[in-house]
């Protein structure tokens, strides 16, 4: 057993805004004594009851190019355990969102990057996708824990008596580095010391700053 402070981060891969928070919590790691725990949410599964309420251009990307990756990680996650998670998301994220590859190259690339099969990438556009069920457990496990009203990243840090406290976010840009990282790790944990304490919201005025990763 580890005796390091367990961090379960909730991630839809196509997602820029997890992205970020991931690239946040990993810096944590290196500056406080966590350890992350991925599992796998789906921006797609979230929003599929009410895609008439969305822009059309949001809408034909949660219906066909959301699914893709999501499947192929769910599905390296389901062959190969959870250990290739962390990996597998690093990989693709970095194509996709730093390096900004169309998202077939990028699954392709990044499944070669951490030595996993390349058939994997099959499952993309398996629409009775195969472990269908295993990624919408993983999806409602993060939605049970923070409820309905959010989008992706999810996050489930010590809160008071062990008990877990989940929280969407933090929703930040660029992904703090060194002593911020862990400012705002200090925060959270602060935050979620507080039985009562559920929100702290502002209107975004940036887009996904990628630029220090």
């Amino acid at each position: 057993m580890s005796d390091k402070t367990p961090v379960d981060f909730w991630f839809d891969p196509l997602c820029p805004w997890a992205w970020m928070t991931s690239r946040w919590v990993l810096e944590v790691e290196k500056v406080r004594d966590i350890e992350v725990r991925w599992h796998i949410m789906s921006l797609a599964v979230l929003n599929e009851d009410k895609l008439d309420q969305l822009d059309e251009d949001y809408r034909e990307l949660l219906s066909t190019e959301a699914w893709k990756p999501v499947r192929v990680v769910t599905a390296a996650w389901q062959k190969h355990g959870d250990e290739v998670l962390g990996p597998l998301y690093t990989a693709l994220g970095t194509r996709v969102h730093n390096n900004a590859q169309e998202t077939r190259e990028a699954l392709a690339g990044a499944l070669a990057d951490v030595g996993l099969p390349a058939d994997l990438i099959d499952y993309a556009d398996q629409e009775d996708f195969e472990f269908d069920a295993e990624l919408r457990a993983s999806h409602k496990e993060g939605i049970d824990k923070v409820g309905q009203e959010v989008g992706t990243p999810i996050i489930a840090v010590p809160g008071t008596d062990g008990e877990q406290i989940a929280f969407f976010g933090p929703v930040v840009t660029p992904a703090p580095k060194g002593e911020e990282a862990a400012r705002l790790w200090d925060g959270t944990i602060a935050v979620a010391s507080v039985p009562g304490f559920y929100e702290i919201k502002r209107t975004r005025t940036k887009e996904p700053d990628f630029s220090n990763l």
